[in-house]
């Protein structure tokens, strides 16, 4: 196989494992690969400047990340109708007719909460953040057995849309709320960037943070501690990493990328850990 060129486009990316992790798993297989950084103030660009830039210089495909995945999505062509609706892809591939686009978040996101919690189902979920990683999360939870899904983000209109498109598919299953409203959930997920490096703080404030949580999950997965995991650790909550929701959603778009699987997750797994964590369970 000829030399894969890949490259990340995102706003808040210098920390990013993605570069390691997709030459780990190139090179289970002998591949070469490399995987750039790509930063469009940085740049001097446009994300769509970016993008075109990208394609001319000869690179494969690209992972897409904060804030770009929903402009992504009006630059692709989507193949899978169970993403069409999700308004935001995380991973497109050059093609001769343009971009191909996937959404590997909604994807990992399910094998990370089936791995953690099994067939249980995900129960009445506060979602909070709804940009593309919280679109992506909360299409995935309607096929995760979510009795009730309240959405909250700072954008109003954002989880008015959320919610509108979610019912679409699932009638009643979405309504917008207020972060007061989280008492009455039985899990909480972080799908904003707080508690990133560069983004500190919390998402919801610890009064609000539903006593009985049973279970929790945070997209931030860079520091591996953050202050929601050890507020819904210290509530009782079950917590699931986003190192999960990266790992997972890092070999679906290796798939996308190569045609090829990872050859041993296990071993790729404990590299990342070492690499991002230095060991510490995240």
């Amino acid at each position: 196989m000829k030399p894969i060129k890949l490259g990340l486009i995102g706003d808040n990316i210098l920390t990013s494992s993605a570069p390691e992790f997709h030459r780990l798993a190139a090179q289970q297989h002998g591949i070469t690969l490399t995987y750039d950084l790509l930063i469009p103030k940085t740049l001097g660009q446009t994300f769509e400047d970016t993008v075109t830039h990208s394609r001319d210089t000869g690179f494969h495909a690209l992972n897409i990340t904060l804030p770009y995945k929903e402009r992504a999505f009006e630059l692709a062509t989507i193949p899978s109708p169970k993403i069409l609706p999700l308004g935001s892809v995380n991973t497109v591939i050059f093609n001769s007719a343009g971009l191909t686009g996937h959404n590997t978040d909604y994807t990992g996101f399910q094998k990370s909460y089936r791995a953690a919690r099994s067939e249980r189902p995900a129960g009445a979920v506060l979602l909070i953040g709804a940009g593309g990683v919280g679109r992506a999360i909360a299409f995935a939870l309607s096929q995760l057995g979510a009795s009730r899904l309240g959405i909250h983000d700072k954008d109003a209109a954002k989880s008015a849309r959320l919610a509108a498109d979610i019912n679409c598919l699932k009638p009643g299953l979405a309504q917008p709320v207020n972060i007061e409203a989280a008492v009455q959930f039985d899990a909480v997920v972080n799908g904003t960037q707080m508690g990133m490096y560069g983004y500190e703080g919390l998402p919801i404030e610890p009064q609000y943070f539903p006593n009985h949580c049973e279970w929790a999950f945070d997209a931030v997965y860079q520091p591996v501690e953050t202050p929601f995991k050890n507020m819904a650790q210290t509530k009782g909550a079950q917590f699931i990493s986003g190192f999960e929701l990266f790992f997972n959603q890092g070999v679906d778009a290796f798939h996308h990328f190569t045609d090829l699987k990872i050859m041993d997750e296990a071993a790729l797994r404990t590299a990342m850990i070492q690499r991002v964590y230095r060991g510490k369970k995240p």
